[in-house]
């Protein structure tokens, strides 16, 4: 076998039939779309989901999940993003500046995850119980 001497297989290939040219051609006058009817008219499918006066089905079903207003808002701050930083005393102003949360961030909450070997205070941020336990635990407080 060669390159040059490749050609698809008998039928594979076939020309576009011209529809509607004639009664001779076989596909003439309704041009293959029967008679009368939605489909048989230019532009004739009704738009994406119409089931014809039917309730579609993305209608019938129930919606489902949430997308948060305040959860673009609000950052996560593990225990070992903490860790790296610099300052004693933390606040939301303070994880900003040091590039913890993004600017546009309006609260934090501190989760546990990873670990906090020194002692530090946090202001106005939120704790979850396990976060709070380990800052404790580390010598370090939480003020309300």
């Amino acid at each position: 076998m060669k390159l040059n001497t490749i050609k698809p297989a008998d039928g594979a290939k076939t020309e576009r039939v011209r529809v509607g040219r004639g009664i001779g051609s076989g596909i003439g006058k309704t041009a293959g779309r029967g008679h009368k009817g939605q489909r048989a008219r230019k532009g004739g499918r009704g738009k994406i989901g119409f089931e014809g006066g039917q309730m579609p089905i993305q209608r019938r079903l129930p919606k489902r999940g949430f997308n948060s207003a305040i959860g673009k808002l609000t950052a996560e701050v593990r225990l070992s993003d903490l860790e790296k930083m610099s300052a004693t005393e933390i606040d939301l102003a303070v994880l900003k500046a040091e590039g913890v949360v993004q600017s546009q961030i309006l609260q934090a909450k501190l989760i546990k995850s990873g670990s906090l070997t020194r002692k530090i205070t946090i202001k106005g941020v939120g704790v979850t119980k396990g976060a709070r336990e380990a800052i404790v635990a580390a010598g370090g407080n939480v003020a309300e």
